[in-house]
């Protein structure tokens, strides 16, 4: 390191006459800064940038693996295990201080510490991800979140991630305690994010080798993207692989479940009947309605009301026996909807009075209908990609339709379709008969989808207009024909 360099590094001047000379701790975090966005935006290295920051690191007293690439944070804390309590809270939110109360030291140093997770988690790379890569990327993704405030796949996905350590080292970035942190000024949100780069970074890996080791496979985070690739390629794995796909799938099969069953409930549910006669139970009971209708009894003298006549509210609903019959189209290209759909499919089926029917196709057309109260074994029953032929699916469907007027068909797809006239004809047909036809472009959780402009606009001259966006519309259009 030559003298001009340390000098341009530590921010000093040269005369007595120029400017006032700038803090060399602001020149020094500039510098870590700077190094930081120019690896975020070029895996390159900036030759100037590289050594004017191993000048700092180690005039500060840290160690220069910090400014390895290679190096992850798991790797650094346990030969320097001080570091550990400098990365928990290290990014959580505070009152910034009064400009004369900084300490200016202490901020070049939480440069370097701040610089070596975000360029560990959002550096990803590009190419081939081994297994060894994905967990160390999870582990540095840990010690982010800790450095946040939060614990270990909080983030991601709510995870607790193992066991909450305490104040010492913890080689799996498991620790961070207390309570959440206000993170809502983060822009854009950061757990969704890290989410998206996990999922990258599953799907540029050799996603077998993850599964076979269950302490790795129990580290993933179930998302969409990881849920298609298992059933793409779930006809290849068998044992502790196969179990572990299983497992993933039962996770997010359950986490969206629980959402989608609170959206049905929360939709209506029929209207009263009341040509059934209420039933006459205490929780029933009409208190009000009570006391206005016996206050003919009420006696002055006594300050006493005398009722003759209990009223109780009418509870029971209008159930007519219904049929759903939803069929889904299961090319590569809608299996967000194939996921939501079949565990829709399979929250109506708990109804009462509601008769589900479950098809699914491509090329071929397979009847889930047995396994519709279980989400899970119908997704492992599917069989993504392939081309799309509408009308073998309508070959299973029609035969189920027995009362039209009592009969609703949910058609879910892109309807990018091989034979495009007849199979709309045999729609707008049943649509004719008194089916309820509702066709549906994309049932995600984020409303993204396409939908062949043909159909489209045919659907709309017909009067049964394409539903495309949110789940929430499909369980809305459901609920008020099931009413």
């Amino acid at each position: 390191m030559t003298d001009q360099t340390t000098e341009q590094t530590t921010g000093l001047t040269g005369g007595t006459d120029g400017p006032p000379a700038a803090d060399p701790h602001d020149n020094r975090r500039q510098v870590l800064y700077w190094r930081l966005l120019a690896r975020l935006f070029d895996p390159e290295e900036q030759a100037t940038l590289e050594s004017a920051s191993l000048a700092v690191v180690e005039d500060i007293g840290l160690p220069p693996a910090l400014l390895d690439p290679q190096a992850s944070v798991d790797s650094i804390v346990q030969r320097h295990p001080d570091l550990a309590a400098e990365f928990d809270g290290l990014m959580a939110p505070e009152p910034e201080p009064e400009d004369d109360a900084r300490d200016r030291a202490a901020e070049v140093r939480r440069a370097a510490l701040v610089s070596k997770v975000l360029l560990n988690v959002f550096a990803s790379g590009s190419g081939t991800v081994t297994a060894g890569q994905l967990a160390r990327w999870q582990s540095d993704a840990g010690w982010l979140e800790r450095a946040l405030g939060c614990r270990p796949g909080e983030l991601r996905g709510g995870r607790a991630g193992g066991r909450v350590a305490g104040p010492g080292v913890s080689p799996t970035g498991t620790g961070g305690g207390g309570t959440t942190p206000d993170l809502s000024r983060l822009i854009p949100a950061i757990g969704p994010e890290l989410g998206a780069i996990e999922a990258d970074l599953v799907k540029r890996m050799h996603l077998r080798e993850v599964l076979a080791d269950p302490k790795l496979a129990a580290q993933l985070t179930p998302s969409m993207s990881l849920i298609e690739q298992l059933l793409r390629d779930k006809n290849n794995l068998s044992g502790v692989a196969l179990a572990n796909a299983k497992s993933l799938i039962r996770r997010f099969v359950d986490e969206v479940a629980q959402v989608l069953r609170t959206q049905v409930e929360k939709a209506s549910v029929g209207a009263i009947d009341r040509s059934i006669p209420p039933k006459r139970v205490f929780r029933n009971l009409d208190l009000d309605r009570t006391i206005w209708k016996n206050l003919t009894n009420w006696s002055p003298e006594e300050q006493r009301l005398y009722v003759d006549r209990l009223y109780y509210r009418h509870t029971a609903r209008k159930t007519t026996p219904q049929r759903l019959i939803v069929v889904v189209d299961q090319s590569g290209s809608m299996v967000d909807s194939m996921v939501n759909c079949t565990i829709l499919a399979s929250i109506f089926a708990g109804l009462p009075k509601v008769d589900v029917h479950l098809i699914a196709y491509d090329t071929q057309a397979l009847d889930l209908t047995p396994w519709v109260h279980d989400p899970f074994e119908t997704l492992l029953r599917t069989q993504l990609g392939g081309g799309t032929d509408g009308t073998v699916a309508m070959a299973l469907a029609q035969p189920k339709v027995a009362e039209p007027r009592n009969t609703v068909v949910v058609w879910i797809s892109d309807f990018y379709e091989w034979r495009t006239e007849p199979l709309f004809e045999s729609m707008a047909a049943l649509h004719r008969s008194g089916v309820k036809f509702i066709p549906v472009g994309s049932v995600t959780s984020s409303g993204r989808g396409s939908v062949n402009p043909w159909f489209r606009e045919r659907f709309k001259d017909l009067g049964t207009p394409v539903i495309s966006g949110h789940i929430r519309k499909l369980v809305n259009e459901l609920k008020t024909f099931l009413a």
